[in-house]
């Protein structure tokens, strides 16, 4: 079932960040958060035969006109919903970038929901309660440069609507985290 176009503050704190995750890469390279530490990233669980798929589109434009503030984009294929993504890892990199030209980094595929979730998305929905959790393909997760989650957008909601904009907008003009 897919909520209403809204987003979601995180509602209980947690320890950690999203710089303490690790995803194997599309092509199967460690992909470290930590080597993103200080920027914001977009963490969005996709699927490539989903009605939602277009979205890939404005997630390839956000990348694009926010990649030199610093934001990154993150596509993590899961066949959580709908069984939506059954290819393999290959036939999915082919798809997303010879369909809809994507550039920014793409994950394998990954559990997001259940006993089996992805450790990153277990953490996410700690923090954000069951509101924030995703219930469909395309939910999106906003990281701040301090790591922590600052949003989580629906399904439904496109990567270039006003809210996502301004919320983007938003993170990347805060100041990042002085080095430790």
């Amino acid at each position: 079932m897919l909520t209403a176009d809204k987003s979601t503050a995180p509602s209980n704190p947690v320890a950690g960040s999203a710089y303490d995750f690790e995803f194997k890469s599309i092509d199967g390279a460690p992909m470290k958060l930590s080597d993103w530490r200080g920027q914001p990233l977009l963490i969005v669980n996709s699927a490539s035969l989903c009605g939602f798929t277009k979205q890939y589109a404005g997630l390839e434009e956000i990348w694009r006109r926010y990649e030199r503030d610093g934001l990154v984009v993150i596509a993590v294929p899961s066949n959580d919903f709908g069984e939506q993504e059954p290819s393999p890892d290959g036939e999915i990199q082919t798809f997303c970038q010879g369909v809809f030209g994507v550039t920014f980094p793409l994950a394998s595929k990954h559990p997001v929901v259940g006993e089996n979730a992805h450790p990153f998305y277990k953490w996410a929905a700690d923090a954000m309660g069951p509101t924030g959790v995703p219930t469909w393909n395309f939910h999106k997760y906003l990281v701040g440069r301090d790591g922590q989650l600052v949003r989580s957008f629906t399904t439904k909601l496109s990567p270039t609507s006003p809210e996502m904009i301004s919320w983007i907008e938003k993170t990347l003009a805060e100041a990042a985290p002085a080095a430790a």
